[in-house]
């Protein structure tokens, strides 16, 4: 396995142009565009970070359409996730708009969306998520998530943290874009940085899917 060396600007050309003819005869007159910029330099960038944080899944080109209204047959972005529990864990992504790392608890069951809401709303492990999130503000990365717009059932309007268990997601990360040294060694180390400055929220958010207190 080659070491890894950044991410090609070229990787990034690759996907504005997929933007534009998201066909099965572009992917094939450059898919080896894809293998050499995109494919080959995530699966040594995943390689790298292992021992630190585990074993990698990086994600198929393909889309799922079975059920999709939008039929375009490839994802224009290049993902990988590593787990630290179900439905939580480490994110790293290259696309057109260049470099985004991240991670939190995504796409989870409804037992694990009243467990997380149930764990924001007791007072000793609420706040615990509260001053986790500041830190991770102040260290510039941006929390998101999908929220109800609502009040969950069962929580008051005026809880001290009801714009926490909106969350039906919890996300930190950081757009990086495209800066000088993406296509350098040093992105590897950016995004080190960004999954050690996210492990506070993500042995938090493990904890609480497992069911387990949190350390």
């Amino acid at each position: 396995m080659r070491r890894f060396g950044g991410f090609p600007l070229s990787g990034l050309d690759f996907y504005e142009d997929l933007e534009a003819d998201n066909s099965k005869a572009f992917w094939t007159a450059h898919k080896s565009v894809y293998e050499e910029a995109v494919r080959a330099p995530m699966v040594a960038l995943t390689a790298e970070l292992e021992p630190d944080f585990g074993t990698a899944k990086i994600f198929r080109p393909y889309r799922d359409v079975r059920f999709a209204k939008d039929k375009s047959p490839y994802k224009t972005a290049q993902g990988a996730v590593v787990a630290a529990a179900p439905g939580v864990g480490w994110y790293v992504q290259i696309g057109a708009a260049g470099l985004y790392v991240g991670g939190g608890f995504y796409q989870g069951s409804s037992a694990q969306i009243a467990l997380l809401r149930a764990t924001i709303d007791d007072d000793v492990r609420g706040p615990e998520l509260a001053a986790i999130l500041a830190k991770l503000t102040e260290a510039g990365l941006t929390i998101g998530g999908e929220r109800l717009k609502t009040t969950p059932r069962g929580y008051r309007a005026d809880h001290p943290r009801i714009d926490l268990l909106r969350h039906k997601s919890l996300t930190g990360g950081k757009e990086f874009g495209a800066p000088a040294w993406l296509d350098t060694p040093r992105t590897a180390e950016k995004v080190r940085t960004v999954w050690e400055t996210m492990r506070p929220l993500i042995e938090w958010l493990a904890a609480v899917v497992r069911g387990a207190p949190s350390s």
